[in-house]
């Protein structure tokens, strides 16, 4: 098998001698996109942890309503037209919703920790 080229990897490429798993590689790339982008790295206050968690739920609730609301409009629906211009309503307010809810997050992590 003289024509596949054999990859060869050595310990010295890695700071640790354990491989490392996927998630942990993501994470270090998250990590990295984050520090280029200029995000902040530390910690959430509990009450910052809260607050995202209060805004998260209260817009779970915004689109569950809004999706209830869309089957309805969609079961009254006659032409094929309505239902299009439905969807497409529904997706634009679910878009806004989300954000405003990612806007109020960002709002919250970027707040003074308390």
């Amino acid at each position: 098998m003289m024509g596949i080229p054999f990859l060869c990897y050595t310990r010295t490429l890695m700071s640790d001698d354990a491989p490392k798993k996927s998630y942990e590689l993501a994470m270090e790339r998250l990590r990295k996109k984050d520090q280029e982008a200029g995000g902040d790295d530390r910690p959430l206050s509990n009450a910052q942890k809260a607050a995202i968690a209060e805004i998260r739920q209260f817009y779970k609730a915004k689109s569950a309503e809004l999706e209830i609301l869309h089957q309805a409009a969609v079961r009254r629906a006659t032409t094929r037209e309505e239902i299009d211009q439905l969807n497409e309503n529904l997706r634009r307010d679910d878009e806004r919703l989300a954000s405003g809810r990612d806007r109020k997050i960002a709002e919250i992590r970027n707040s003074a920790s308390p």
